[in-house]
């Protein structure tokens, strides 16, 4: 790696550490565990994954590329936390999960090496950890074939955001480690349509994921204001 790479050393240190966890579901992960069947039926919802090529940006230990790839897509996970991936290929060998490799590589330096070539594009819980999420977005762009779909999950910037996802999430509930999140890395999804209307993405979607603390569930709805998903097409 070189010292252009568009990560930030103590994000990756970060989630290298809690590699081992990330497949005990009970674990700090647990809620990428839940919200992952959500996700995934929405993705597959508008594009069947099935014979699908496609490429999970900032995969981690492969939760997502895992559950793609056994609906029939071609997976490529990719990340820069060297350990992450380890515990991601260990895992695929152990459930026998066929059609997913994982590299490590960035975003940026893939997209240089294979543009155009994958149908799908996941990049989800990522662009809030990296220094410049507006890179990360045109790459994911020049990854996707004409006609590919853009898929990004992220978290809104907003009083009601710091509330429930740092606050809520983090201190009260004790759902994630403390400091996974930086309040001031949040993006508002203005900022992330500008971003892909400037790397030439069509915009086709938005959902929002809301948290009920009661019945410990995630749901899909209208309500963007804390975590969200949002949908683009390449022309």
């Amino acid at each position: 790696m070189t010292d252009t790479v568009n990560a930030d050393p103590a994000e990756l240190a970060k989630f290298s550490d809690l590699a081992h966890r990330w497949w005990d579901p009970d674990s700090e992960f647990r809620p990428l565990h839940q919200i992952n069947p959500l996700r995934l039926d929405w993705i597959n919802g508008l594009v069947p994954l099935a014979g699908q090529r496609v490429v999970d940006i900032g995969c981690g230990g492969g939760i997502l590329a895992d559950s793609m790839a056994r609906k029939g897509a071609e997976v490529l996970g990719i990340d820069l936390a060297g350990k992450a991936l380890k515990v991601a290929q260990l895992h695929a060998l152990e459930a026998g999960t066929t059609g997913v490799q994982y590299r490590e590589v960035s975003a940026e330096a893939l997209a240089q090496e294979q543009p155009g070539s994958f149908d799908v594009v996941t990049c989800m819980e990522m662009v809030e950890h990296v220094p410049d999420p507006s890179s990360v977005v045109r790459a994911c762009a020049e990854l996707a074939k004409p006609g590919g779909w853009v898929f990004f999950s992220t978290i809104n910037r907003n009083p009601k955001a710091f509330l429930f996802a740092i606050v809520g999430a983090e201190y009260v509930l004790n759902m994630l480690p403390r400091g996974t999140h930086e309040y001031l890395k949040f993006i508002r999804p203005s900022e992330l349509a500008g971003w892909c209307r400037a790397a030439g993405l069509d915009w086709q979607q938005a959902r929002g994921m809301e948290y009920n603390p009661l019945t410990r569930r995630y749901r899909l709805s209208g309500d963007t204001g804390v975590n969200y998903l949002i949908a683009c097409r390449k022309p």
